[in-house]
């Protein structure tokens, strides 16, 4: 059974910065994506970054390039995004997501079928 959980989250102010981490467990293979997704109320669910696991290729949303990055440390099925300088935008409830490797994986939440449970992830101004 693959399960995720995430930590990390908290209140930050304009400018600073955070890690979330996800660890995974469950997936019988090391062909799988992980995602980080983040949700604002009133807004529908968006994705922010992926990996894959094989071979750590990346994808960014555009308003978070330059500022996040996501990796992976495989030896503890542990994925990190590192968020600098954050803005009050970037407020949200973040969630780690994964999904076997297949052609179309990316930023799509509705491909994803393993989810964590959230973190929350405030920036004041």
């Amino acid at each position: 059974q693959v399960q995720l959980v995430e930590s990390g989250g908290g209140l930050v102010q304009s400018g600073g910065s955070l890690r979330l981490s996800c660890a995974v467990s469950g997936f019988t293979s090391d062909y799988y994506v992980v995602g980080w997704f983040r949700q604002a109320p009133g807004t529908e669910r968006e994705g922010v970054s992926c990996i894959a696991s094989s071979d750590g290729t990346t994808r960014y949303l555009d308003s978070v390039k330059g500022r996040f990055t996501i990796s992976r440390d495989n030896a503890i099925n542990t994925v990190y995004l590192q968020m600098n300088n954050l803005k009050p935008e970037d407020t949200a409830v973040y969630f780690c997501a994964a999904e076997y490797l297949s052609k179309s994986w990316g930023l799509d939440p509705s491909i994803y079928d393993y989810w964590g449970q959230g973190t929350q992830v405030t920036v004041s101004s």
